[in-house]
């Protein structure tokens, strides 16, 4: 048992985490705290032993949790972490705060951050992976982040502080990230609204949206970003090759390369994490052999595999 102060919210040993990842895998963390508010938060983590790894989670949109589970602290924000606040063109939400419900909320009030509404998961994984479509990414409308150390302090962060990248972000070790600024550009609520609609409808159109994914698998090869423009060069993207490999549709135990889109990696209903991944890496290795391109996974991998 980890000795650590009372807590208000939960806190539950060797939770498995399957039933909260998109992909429906995963074994036990060996620990789920589940904070009430910030200052929980902060007396949990300041608390806690400094060998003690930690892990903060979002919703799972993004994620293969590994059979075995994962040996740390899974620290999953949310009911005390989910508000919506707009001032002018600032947007603050809550990092458990969905992407699609900040769009809306924004676009309520004339503030367009319409490229999150097609994203999904919450606003603490937008900010750590720089999520981003349409051209539009997470670090171009990001004024500041605040976070909970893993002394328990709470920090604010710039867009200098964090070296955005594709996909990427940093963080310092251990912090938890707990709400976010954005500032958007204005707009009239309705054409925002009508422009999310029309987003969505593409995207159900070409993405498999009613299976068991976690959105896009592979970054798209050079860093290139799927904008939607008439004029993508599309042998860059991540897609192209995986078909020009063979593998859409390809199957290994209860996991599959889409049909419908060929970087989605769906669940179809009994696979396992190392199904999932051992899929993956076989479309690398076909990729590799067929166009030399060396496929990076977009979806994070964590966690130990099953020991027999």
């Amino acid at each position: 048992m980890i000795n650590v102060t009372e807590v208000r919210g939960r806190l539950t040993q060797a939770r498995p985490l399957n039933d909260l990842t998109w992909l429906r895998v995963g074994g036990p963390a060996d620990y789920l705290f589940q904070p009430a508010d910030i200052e929980d938060l902060q007396s949990f983590l300041r608390d806690l032993p400094a060998e003690v790894p930690v892990f903060p989670m979002g919703v799972g949109s993004n994620l293969i949790v590994r059979d075995g589970g994962l040996r740390a602290v899974v620290i999953r924000l949310g009911r005390g972490f989910n508000g919506i606040s707009v001032e002018g063109n600032a947007v603050t939400a809550g990092a458990a705060a969905l992407d699609a419900h900040v769009a809306r909320k924004a676009a309520d009030a004339g503030v367009d951050l319409t490229f999150l509404r097609t994203i999904p998961g919450s606003i603490g994984g937008a900010v750590r992976m720089n999520a981003g479509c349409y051209g539009s990414y997470t670090a171009d409308v990001l004024r500041k982040a605040t976070i909970v150390t893993r002394q328990g302090e709470v920090v604010d962060l710039f867009p200098e502080d964090l070296n955005f990248r594709y996909r990427q972000s940093e963080l310092p070790e251990g912090a938890v990230l707990v709400s976010a600024t954005f500032e958007g550009p204005p707009g009239n609520p309705q054409d925002l609204h009508d422009r999310m609609a029309a987003q969505l409808q593409k995207r159900d159109e070409t993405q498999p949206t009613k299976d068991r994914s976690a959105g896009s698998t592979f970054r798209n090869p050079a860093g290139f970003s799927s904008t939607g423009r008439a004029d993508d060069v599309h042998d860059l993207k991540a897609w192209k090759v995986i078909d020009n490999a063979g593998m859409r549709g390809a199957t290994l135990g209860g996991a599959q390369m889409s049909p419908k889109h060929s970087n989605f990696l769906i669940n179809t209903g009994t696979a396992t994490a190392a199904d999932l991944e051992g899929l993956g890496e076989e479309v690398r290795k076909k990729v590799y052999e067929t166009s030399g391109i060396t496929l990076e996974w977009e979806i994070m991998r964590v966690g130990d595999p099953l020991t027999e």
